[in-house]
């Protein structure tokens, strides 16, 4: 199942954001409401494990956020990408304002093809200079880096490691995202 635009026009961002909470995730894309599912526990999983990375290996002068966390970056879309990273000074106050240096997204079969093409391209447009999508049934890692306006794409499988440089070193292994941590307390 893919996205459910329940729109017949397209939304501003004040009649967005005025819409009822029913429990589903409400997303906006150029005027387009997208409505998607909770995400399953692979999808969780994957997206919790690659935040504590992203987390642990932070500098100062960057946040990490974990979704819900609006991305505005313009005034007919609002989406909120699985993980986010800001440059700390641009964090709190106008959503316009904020400047992302990296997007995760994490696929789920309810949201493959706007992850994959729309969102895509809704982040390139934005000038996101990192989005990383992460399929966790299949065990990549898409890796997609700003090269003059576009996104220059490369794929990482299974326990091959994604050695980051930008927005900061940190270590990614597809396989790892997808299994589960045990913890003895």
């Amino acid at each position: 199942m893919g996205f459910v635009d329940t729109t017949p026009q397209k939304l501003t961002l004040a009649q967005f954001d005025a819409l009822p909470d029913d429990g589903m995730r409400h997303e906006l894309l150029d005027g387009r409401l997208l409505v998607t599912p909770a995400p399953k526990e692979e999808h969780q999983r994957a997206a919790g494990v690659c935040y504590a990375a992203l987390l642990r290996a932070c500098p100062e002068d960057m946040e990490v956020f974990f979704a819900p966390f609006d991305f505005r970056p313009n005034g007919r879309t609002s989406l909120q990408p699985d993980l986010m990273v800001f440059q700390y000074q641009d964090v709190g106050g106008d959503e316009a304002r904020r400047t992302l240096v990296l997007v995760v997204e994490v696929l789920s079969p309810s949201n493959r093809s706007t992850d994959l093409i729309m969102k895509r391209h809704a982040y390139e447009k934005a000038g996101i200079a990192s989005y990383w999508i992460i399929d966790p049934d299949a065990f990549v890692l898409t890796v997609l880096e700003l090269a003059d306006g576009e996104y220059v794409e490369r794929t990482f499988k299974g326990d091959e490691a994604f050695a980051a440089e930008h927005p900061f070193p940190v270590r990614i292994v597809p396989a790892e995202l997808a299994r589960r941590v045990n913890r003895s307390v």
